[in-house]
């Protein structure tokens, strides 16, 4: 059984879908269609813009959303999935593809939480760090023990890497205490804000609007949502699960272990980059290792 996947914020370079615009008179069409809803000329910023342009939330979420879903479009045929999923903006990018949404209508969401995001990372000074080598319960429990500001775990990428997330003295704190606990690494990452923790709660709100005046249909195949890694194919609950995601978890090593279990053999990723790749064959690793069902 084939997974289709999709990446998030990071997976952004100068020069994402160029390839696509110039020779593809659909990708063209549509591109040029995202110029008009954002009110900017984002093909740009991605053909030819700078790091730091892309590296602008509402430049990145919406750049990295186009180039996956608009490469899914251009596959005609050989995009075949029996279940998808997407990392964090990824699960935007994946409901799209799976015809829950349509791209209009995802497109608007995704600009939509980019900005509400952004606010949110402009209200409270946050971060984010990447901690390698330790025990997802280990992380967890450290994290609970800081007493000094907000720090929560952020995205359960593989086993043995998580990102937390939280104010800066938190996650300076848990950092500190990763360490001493034997963490390889506890890393402050170079990103806007506390994505996926309860600093998010502004944008959460924000989003929520917006997605309870949009319309969403059931999706062609399941879609593993990030905050339970369960497959999902009711409307309702689809919107429920997008609205949590900003304040909850990323459960990436759970989703890609259910849809190992649920019986897919093949893994596609679809979007910039090849992160989500290297995640799956630890986890599938892992799986066959541990003989996880």
């Amino acid at each position: 059984m084939k997974a289709f996947v999709f990446p998030g914020q990071g997976a952004q370079f100068v020069g994402m879908g160029k390839d696509l615009y110039e020779n593809n008179p659909v990708a063209k069409e549509m591109f040029d269609k995202a110029n008009e809803i954002l009110g900017f000329n984002i093909t740009d910023l991605m053909f030819n813009g700078t790091d730091e342009d892309l590296r602008q939330t509402k430049v990145t979420q919406p750049a990295i959303f186009l180039h996956s879903v608009i490469l899914a479009k251009t596959m005609g045929d050989d995009f075949n999935p029996d279940m998808v999923a997407g990392h964090s903006l990824g699960e935007f990018s994946a409901l799209v593809a799976a015809g829950a949404l349509s791209f209009e209508d995802g497109l608007r969401l995704v600009s939509a939480r980019a900005q509400a995001m952004q606010k949110a990372c402009e209200k409270t000074p946050s971060t984010m760090a990447a901690v390698l080598a330790l025990p997802d319960a280990k992380v967890e429990e450290l994290c609970a023990s800081v007493t000094e500001g907000i720090v929560v775990p952020a995205n359960y990428n593989c086993p043995g890497q998580i990102v937390i997330s939280g104010s800066i003295e938190g996650v300076d704190a848990a950092c500190a205490k990763m360490l001493e606990a034997g963490a390889k690494r506890a890393l402050k990452l170079k990103v806007g804000g506390a994505f996926h923790s309860p600093l998010m709660e502004p944008a959460r709100a924000e989003l929520a609007d917006a997605i309870a005046h949009t319309d969403f249909h059931a999706p062609k195949c399941p879609v593993y949502q990030n905050v339970n890694a369960e497959p999902q194919t009711d409307p309702e609950t689809i919107k429920k699960n997008l609205i949590a995601q900003l304040t909850a978890p990323v459960r990436w090593t759970q989703t890609v272990q259910n849809m190992i279990a649920a019986g897919a053999d093949t893994f596609v990723e679809v979007g910039p980059g090849a992160v989500l790749q290297g995640l799956v064959k630890k986890i599938s690793s892992e799986v066959a290792t541990s003989g996880i069902q």
